[in-house]
């Protein structure tokens, strides 16, 4: 998949959440109007209507180390402005660390004022659709947060949906590809991938998958996988024993509210991988008068 970018250097560090071109509802446009190219440090100026005043220096610094040995990865962005100086759009933290870091020229994005706007329009307008795929969706989003200074409330604002709605559409783009691929083609859920994202390693994510495709998990059998493999510590037998050991309480609470009686459940094996293969419901009753209304409830 084509990330748009320059360099390679710590994710941690420097940014690393490139506009990924293959999910780009607008690269089309955006190759007509915008020119990548490298500009002398000293013709780019900050935003003076930008509300952001405070860099913390120490931040800067490491950005600035971690800019000397590995370059920058991703172009700033800036509009033409007088005597030959280009006025930063976004990327005002980049300029300032690779300031710091002695850097005579910088990568960025050269685009006009009408055509910045223009594209921002164009991007929200995108968002509007309805036939875009998730990651076009999220794409669009993370474009108008990296290459228009939003921050997620602004976006949110702007096309109209929850804060957390954007910040979890754009989190898709950190999917393994195979899980990206699958999503695009309608074989995994949003709510499933949230789950494969809540997983600390590739590993656990490839397996959480494998068992979604193949045995048809649920978002919410994946979510106790989930818990179970970081209770687990990181042990998958642990985290499959734990999910096993959900689903039974699950059953217990349903059959509890279905015939409002204390109900316990208990399945041959924990270790079985669900509780499939037999196991006994105990039901609980005070006295004559609870136990009649139990058998109501149980249609006897």
């Amino acid at each position: 998949m084509t990330k748009r970018g320059l360099g390679k250097g710590f994710e941690s560090l420097i940014p690393t959440d490139l506009v990924e071109e293959d999910f780009d509802p607008t690269a089309a446009e955006d190759e007509k109007i915008s020119d990548l190219r490298v500009v002398a440090i000293d013709t780019v100026v900050p935003d003076q209507d930008q509300p952001r005043r405070h860099f913390d220096e120490e931040a800067l610094q490491t950005l600035a180390d971690s800019i000397r040995e590995h370059g920058i990865l991703q172009p700033i962005v800036v509009v033409p402005s007088k005597h030959g100086t280009f006025e930063i759009v976004a990327g005002e933290r980049r300029w300032r660390a690779a300031k710091l870091a002695g850097q005579a020229k910088i990568p960025a994005i050269v685009r006009t004022l009408g055509a910045q706007h223009k594209l921002e329009l164009s991007i929200i307008e995108n968002v509007q659709r309805s036939d875009l795929n998730p990651l076009e969706t999220a794409t669009a989003y993370l474009k108008l947060k990296n290459q228009f200074n939003m921050t997620d409330s602004d976006i949110a604002k702007r096309v109209g949906k929850a804060l957390s709605t954007i910040s979890n559409q754009m989190r898709l783009l950190g999917l393994p590809d195979y899980a990206k691929e699958a999503l695009i083609g309608g074989n995994l859920s949003e709510g499933h991938a949230r789950q494969i994202l809540a997983l600390p390693d590739e590993k656990a994510r490839r397996q959480l998958f494998d068992n979604i495709l193949k045995d048809g998990w649920s978002v919410r059998k994946s979510e106790q996988f989930v818990i179970g493999y970081k209770k687990g510590n990181s042990d998958e037998p642990t985290a499959d024993r734990s999910t096993s050991a959900h689903k039974a309480t699950m059953t217990e609470t349903d059959v509890t509210r279905a015939i409002a009686a204390r109900v316990g459940l208990k399945p041959e094996s924990i270790t079985q991988k669900t509780t499939a293969h037999g196991g006994a419901i105990i039901i609980k009753f005070a006295d004559e008068k609870e136990l009649a209304q139990i058998q109501r409830a149980l249609g006897k």
